[in-house]
């Protein structure tokens, strides 16, 4: 069993639920005492611009934010998939707090040696 774990979304703002279930899920882990990354693809993309996780909350009240704070506290990586943030017109320069460019090679990579949940 590996204490590595891999978070995966693809959803954004336009899924307020996945997007904060799958940073409190890395919370969670986190806090469990995992070696935890965060890996954001697709539309996901977006929750690394700075600022935009401060309005999203899940239908249970959970807020993405105070998620996303926790794991930028703790200085857990939040990937952020280079194509996916080139087509969305999102720059190095446009990302919040422990949010890096990444590529596809270095999520396979991750991916091989950790439990994967992915939203």
């Amino acid at each position: 069993m590996t204490d590595n774990v891999l978070v995966t979304l693809s959803c954004g703002t336009d899924n307020p639920n996945r997007a904060t279930r799958a940073l409190f899920l890395a919370a969670v882990a986190q806090k469990k005492g995992k070696n935890v990354t965060v890996f954001l693809l697709d539309d996901g993309v977006y929750l690394a611009r700075k600022g935009a996780a401060e309005n999203i909350k899940a239908a249970t009240g959970d807020s993405a934010d105070d998620s996303l704070a926790h794991l930028q506290a703790h200085d857990v990586p939040i990937l952020v998939c280079t194509p996916c943030a080139k087509s969305r017109f999102i720059e190095a320069k446009d990302l919040a707090d422990s949010c890096r460019l990444a590529s596809a090679a270095e999520l396979i990579d991750l991916a091989c040696d950790a439990a994967v949940i992915s939203l």
